[in-house]
């Protein structure tokens, strides 16, 4: 089994030493965030470095030490499957299409996200981060 990070996930690991943070680190499961997400991320830099009270410094080494233990999926990995991802996530949510794409382009793919809108394809299984605590 592999889970694919959403960004939310990522967020609120930054944001705070949450039990997201600590599964992230110890769960004993390889983690995936595709390359075009960190786009996202840094997109949303002010607000968490504003939500966190941490300064660039730590935003830098956090963000670092949670990619130690997270794969970054290229985006060339999953060219063939954007298009039907996309399809699949227009009426839903487009933006979350690269997360499916990720799903796609491995067998035995699971989304770890806490975002609704994942709930509303039947294409990969989605998990939040409450079931994550009851299984890790």
């Amino acid at each position: 089994m592999k889970l694919i990070l959403d960004t939310n996930i990522i967020i609120s690991a930054l944001i705070r030493d949450s039990i997201t943070r600590r599964l992230i680190i110890s769960m004993n499961i390889p983690l995936y965030y595709p390359e075009a997400g960190l786009r996202e991320i840094f997109s949303h830099k002010k607000l968490i470095l504003q939500k966190s009270g941490l300064n660039e410094k730590n935003f830098n080494i956090i963000m670092n030490r949670l990619f130690n233990y997270i794969n970054i999926i290229p985006d060339k990995r999953m060219e063939k499957h954007i298009g039907k991802a996309k399809k699949i996530m227009k009426p839903i949510d487009s933006k979350d299409a690269i997360f499916l794409a990720a799903a796609l382009s491995y067998e035995d793919a699971i989304i770890w996200s806490d975002d609704k809108d994942f709930e509303k394809q039947t294409f990969v299984k989605v998990v939040k981060t409450k079931e994550m605590l009851r299984h890790f």
